[in-house]
């Protein structure tokens, strides 16, 4: 169990993917606008994260990998199907997105209709097959692991983008230099949450 909330606490706040690794700017510049819309966008990361990164583990050590079909019979067992790894993330990935592309049009048409084109566009962001990928990089050992570090990456990105919203609608009145209105501003917020985040990095877990 601790080394669970270690993955998870690591995850979220010193392996961040917007901070740490600058995955998924493109949608967090552009959805941060306001903080409803930042925490949809968060919460679906967080559920996509969440449920691609274990059945992508799954799929890895039980299919890909080499050997890893040896459970179905010795005869597998050289073979290495390793070379499919980002095209069969990439399909899980779709996968869930589009449920939650329809969850979200089904419950919430204000929250579809504000999101538009960024809500499907999680399918090719860059933060979630990060994901996927780290965890293939640091090869966990159990699904758990991999789960909870899934969860803990979404959650890095739902407190990344729903706090930069929280600013911005907070300096949305403030008298800001013209050149820096827009996304000028945002990016030197983005840098300054960047560096408090660093912080963190002396966190012994």
């Amino acid at each position: 169990m601790e080394e669970l909330v270690n993955i998870f606490v690591r995850s979220i706040f010193i392996d961040n993917v917007v901070f740490a690794y600058f995955l998924g700017m493109c949608s967090y510049l552009a959805v941060s606008r306001t903080v409803s819309t930042a925490h949809g966008l968060g919460m679906a990361v967080v559920f996509v994260l969440g449920i691609t990164v274990p059945i992508n583990y799954l799929i890895e050590n039980y299919f890909l990998q080499k050997g890893a079909l040896s459970w179905l019979s010795p005869a597998f067992e050289n073979v290495d199907l390793s070379f499919l790894s980002f095209i069969m993330f990439i399909a899980v990935i779709a996968s869930m997105v589009q449920l939650v592309e329809m969850a979200v049009e089904k419950l919430s048409p204000k929250l579809y209709t504000s999101l538009g084109i960024f809500l499907p566009l999680i399918a090719v962001n860059c933060a979630i097959l990060g994901g996927s990928l780290f965890m293939q990089e640091r090869e966990y050992g159990t699904i758990a692991e991999a789960a909870s570090f899934g969860v803990g990456s979404g959650v890095g990105f739902y407190l990344a983008i729903v706090g930069i919203a929280a600013i911005r609608e907070k300096i949305k009145y403030s008298n800001i230099p013209g050149p820096l209105r827009g996304l000028g501003i945002t990016f030197i917020i983005a840098g300054l949450m960047g560096m408090a985040f660093m912080s963190f990095m002396g966190i012994e877990l």
